[in-house]
């Protein structure tokens, strides 16, 4: 099982996470690959994080998307 989260902000040394479920968990930004920041998508590997890039990217290609839409429908 993958255990995926999403980073909802990064508040001083901790990164607040979304999972699936819409649960939130802090953790430690040393628990962390380096580099982290809000959007990016994590998953779990044995017992590290790492970036999901392919998932990141996804993510952020359809909330671009969708903000164009946005702007173009004012």
């Amino acid at each position: 099982m993958s255990h995926k989260l999403i980073i909802d902000r990064i508040e001083a040394d901790l990164a607040v996470c979304e999972s699936k479920g819409g649960t939130f968990t802090q953790i430690p930004l040393s628990a962390l690959p380096r580099g982290v920041r809000e959007g990016d998508c994590l998953r779990l590997d044995g017992e590290n994080y790492v970036i999901d890039t392919e998932e990141t990217a996804r993510r952020r290609a359809a909330l671009k998307s969708l903000f164009d839409r946005l702007k173009k429908d004012r």
